[in-house]
């Protein structure tokens, strides 16, 4: 099964080695058939520190780093 890329801009960089990523997703109302924005945050791992708040960046699936990281930042 191939990983899953999402693309989101960094909302957090303070933790040594994680950024926190916002990935929104727009997808039609089964109902309203309005679209509607929804968004999440992921914890990525960014081992060299080399992104900051602001930065638009793709994040890749990848196996368990730490209890809340379960992707890895791939180069933007």
């Amino acid at each position: 099964m191939p990983k899953r890329v999402l693309q989101g801009t960094v909302t957090s960089d303070r933790n040594s080695q994680t950024v926190t990523v916002l990935v929104e997703r727009r997808f039609t109302h089964p109902l309203l058939r309005k679209t509607v924005r929804s968004t999440k945050k992921y914890r990525a791992h960014d081992p060299g520190d080399e992104f900051k708040v602001g930065d638009v960046v793709r994040i890749q699936e990848c196996a368990p780093i730490s209890k809340s990281k379960r992707w890895e930042v791939v180069r933007a």
